[in-house]
């Protein structure tokens, strides 16, 4: 998988030299770009923003300057190219673009992006990207993506870069160590959120693991397991009950989001309350 980063802050995505993500990097399981979007500028000052029209506080970043590097960055569209960009048999990119007026990224979207061959991540700044770039790659048969890591602003899109890459980079065959670990943990296919987890010492600060996790009885543990899931999901996001698919629970499932309140109607989870 390749991923072309764009920003003015490069120093900023050194992080990605770090832990599974720089050791999927150095292997070659990913191949890491990251680039300053001021090479693409042609003036001395090597300008990327100006003043916004309409009148406004901040500035905005330039859609001339960021125009010429996605025609560096991104192969020919599938409608066809510029006779100067790749053949246009070339499979297309996918745009990401972190801005927080974009769609809240998910774990679903990190599994859509991990299938992909290509992704480019454009870091705005300032008050963000003129939005003709965005209108234009689009124009030109590209897939766009404006995506928000959370309902709050931050100074660019590096810090939302970031989370985006190590959160679909990790899902990459032979990134993690043990693949299952993907199937259980928070967000995964279970649509729940992980178990409380322990190790050693058995005993800490007068606080015991657990019994039934010393119980080496496996059928048990994933019941607990399970049960807690559910508890802490119902507990801290029930909206992602709300969303479980009821045919996909068994009968001990349902017993226990009956006793937290949860019941089915017409197909549906939901709350007792209601």
């Amino acid at each position: 998988m390749r991923v072309d980063v764009v920003t003015i802050f490069p120093d900023y995505l050194a992080a990605l030299d770090l832990s599974l993500v720089g050791k999927a990097r150095r292997s070659g399981l990913l191949d890491l770009r990251v680039h300053d979007l001021r090479d693409w500028t042609t003036d001395r000052h090597r300008t990327v923003d100006d003043t916004p029209f309409g009148g406004g506080a901040g500035m905005v970043m330039r859609p001339d300057v960021w125009g010429r590097a996605l025609d560096d960055l991104l192969p020919a569209a599938p409608d066809g190219g510029h006779a100067d960009r790749e053949p246009a048999h070339v499979e297309p990119a996918h745009l990401v673009v972190p801005t927080p007026s974009g769609e809240v990224f998910t774990q679903r979207h990190a599994e859509a992006l991990a299938t992909e061959s290509h992704v480019v991540v454009a870091c705005g700044r300032y008050e963000g990207i003129d939005a003709r770039v965005a209108e234009h790659a689009r124009a030109a048969g590209h897939r766009v993506s404006e995506l928000s890591i959370g309902d709050y602003v931050l100074n660019g899109g590096e810090v939302a870069a970031l989370v985006m890459i190590e959160a679909f980079g990790r899902l990459l065959p032979g990134v993690v160590g043990n693949p299952h670990s993907l199937v259980e943990e928070s967000h995964g296919s279970a649509g729940l959120l992980e178990y409380p987890v322990y190790t050693k010492p058995p005993l800490w600060e007068g606080h015991e693991v657990p019994e039934v996790l010393l119980s080496g009885h496996h059928a048990r543990i994933e019941r607990w397991r399970r049960d807690q899931a559910l508890a802490r999901t119902a507990a801290r996001r029930p909206d992602m009950v709300a969303e479980l698919d009821v045919d996909g629970l068994d009968k001990a499932d349902l017993a226990v989001l009956a006793e937290l309140g949860w019941r089915v109607d017409d197909g549906r989870l939901r709350p007792v309350a209601e």
